[in-house]
């Protein structure tokens, strides 16, 4: 039997079989953080990604004039995505970091923290670092999650696996009276895979805003 590659051996393995993106086609935002975005008419302040990979949402961010604090636990990803914010001029808006977020996390505060997909064959603890990431949040902060809700053809996950509901994800966060949720729906897409195949799929939108900073963690990044 094959043993199981922790997080960051999958991850790299990943991305290490990839190449890195040209500055002349750059990876493409998550239509679903962009459209988000849009509706909340959030002012561009200081961001947070949690799970970057290839960095389509954290490029466009800063080309909007976000303050964005890229991490991911893949040091390539990492390394690709410092090189293509240079190649592109964003080097001053965008900054790529390498860290496991179950045992760090960047510097406090952020006005803005964002996962999208952050979805991993291995278990990693995911609502505790949303939770904890929530402590990184300053006041009127807010928080966006995009979920996989099915599974795509071309996805690693098992074709049966089981999503649940926005409201039990976001109740597995654990945030408390300090946070306001303000999106909790599941929403239908076309998905184009790696081939150029598409599919129908389903996302989990989960969005909620920091209301008491009362109890905001120290800013401090080891947990």
């Amino acid at each position: 039997m094959n043993a199981t590659p922790s997080n960051e051996a999958f991850w790299e393995n990943h991305y290490a079989r990839g190449t890195s993106s040209p500055a002349s086609t750059p990876p493409r935002p998550n239509d679903a953080l962009v459209h988000l975005l849009d509706t909340l008419d959030i002012r561009p302040g200081r961001a947070l990604e949690l799970g970057a990979g290839s960095g389509g949402d954290a490029i466009w961010l800063a080309g909007q004039g976000w303050q964005v604090t890229a991490a991911d636990i893949s040091a390539t990803a990492v390394a690709r995505l410092s090189e293509l914010a240079n190649a592109l001029g964003l080097s001053g808006n965008l900054h790529a970091v390498r860290h496991d977020l179950a045992r760090s996390m960047p510097p406090a505060p952020f006005d803005l923290i964002y996962a999208c997909y952050l979805h991993t064959p291995v278990d990693i603890g995911r609502p505790g670092i949303l939770r904890r990431a929530g402590g990184l949040m300053s006041l009127g902060g807010t928080l966006i999650v995009v979920d996989h809700a099915s599974t795509a053809p071309w996805s690693w996950a098992h074709p049966d696996t089981r999503y649940p509901a926005p409201e039990q994800t976001y109740a597995t966060f654990g945030l408390g009276d300090d946070w306001e949720p303000l999106l909790l729906t599941a929403r239908e897409r076309i998905a184009t895979g790696p081939d150029g195949e598409t599919a129908r799929v389903t996302d989990n939108l989960i969005v909620a805003r920091c209301i008491d900073d009362a109890h905001r963690g120290p800013s401090s990044t080891p947990l």
